[in-house]
Parts: C-alpha cells; sequence; structure tokens
C-alpha cells in the first residue's frame, strides 16, 4: 500500500496539453491592445450621480500592460520548468508542444524523425509522461484518481 495517491494519467494529460496551448496562444498570436472609445455618450442623468468616477483611459492603459505582463510571465515559467527539465524530456516538450507547428507534427513524426537516433513508441509515451508529470506538478494540475465505492 502506498501512501502516495494515484495519479489519473489522461486527465493529468489534458490539464498540462492546456496549458501548452495557452503557452502557444500567447507565444505565438499578436496580443492586441484595447483602445479608448472616442465616442461621447450623452445622458439626462449627471456622472456624479452613480457616486463613482471612470477614467476609462487608464483603465485600458492598465489592463494592456497588466495582460501582457502576465502573458510573458506565463510563457517564461513554462520555458524555465521545460529548461530545467533531463535533456529528452525537455526536447520532447519543445519539439511537440511549444512550436508554432504545432497542429502540424505528430507524436510518430517526433519519435520517429526528431529524435536521433529514434526512440521506440513506448520509450517516447514513458519520456513523455515523465516530463508531462514535472509539468503538471509544478502548474499544480496533477489530477489524482477518485475510488468511488
Amino acid at each position: 500500500m502506498s501512501f502516495l495517491p494515484e495519479i489519473d494519467r489522461k486527465r493529468t494529460q489534458e490539464a498540462v496539453e492546456a496549458i501548452l496551448e495557452r503557452y502557444r496562444m500567447y507565444k505565438f498570436l499578436s496580443f492586441e491592445d484595447r483602445e479608448a472609445n472616442t465616442t461621447s455618450s450623452i445622458s439626462d442623468i449627471p456622472r456624479s450621480f452613480t457616486g463613482t468616477t471612470s477614467d476609462q483611459t487608464a483603465s485600458i492603459a492598465i489592463y494592456n500592460v497588466d495582460t501582457q505582463a502576465k502573458q510573458k510571465a506565463f510563457c517564461e515559467r513554462v520555458e524555465r520548468v521545460v529548461k530545467r527539465m533531463p535533456r529528452m524530456e525537455g526536447f520532447l516538450i519543445h519539439e511537440r508542444y511549444m512550436t508554432n507547428e504545432h497542429d502540424y507534427i505528430t507524436d510518430q513524426h517526433v519519435y520517429n524523425h526528431v529524435f536521433q537516433p529514434p526512440v521506440s513508441e513506448g520509450k517516447y509515451s514513458k519520456i513523455r509522461w515523465k516530463a508531462f508529470y514535472k509539468l503538471a506538478s509544478n502548474f499544480d494540475v496533477l489530477v489524482e484518481k477518485t475510488n468511488l465505492p
């Protein structure tokens, strides 16, 4: 009997792939800045009536800066985790999941053509699971199996 919880590999893999998808979105898609609305609005109710003041330009500037900083920090965190992995695990994650061509690269292509020398499918799966486990534990998305009676 082990004191460590059993990990649900499928759901953990889905969580890690979602993190890597978010990484690609932040890394390869350009951020569109919000812009201030220049059309004036006319209202019968005075602005001070609501009890709040609004500085649209400041809130947009804060959003633009904060969102870009958050996305950059997330990408750097993923890259740091992958860089600290053993060579083969980091190589696999980078070549399979962290490229702009992700949608066109298959696992089979990576283990047959990218790895030099090529590795077997079983070895590739073991390397990938170890890398996913490290990413999942770093981002706190490990999913434990639930034992329902």
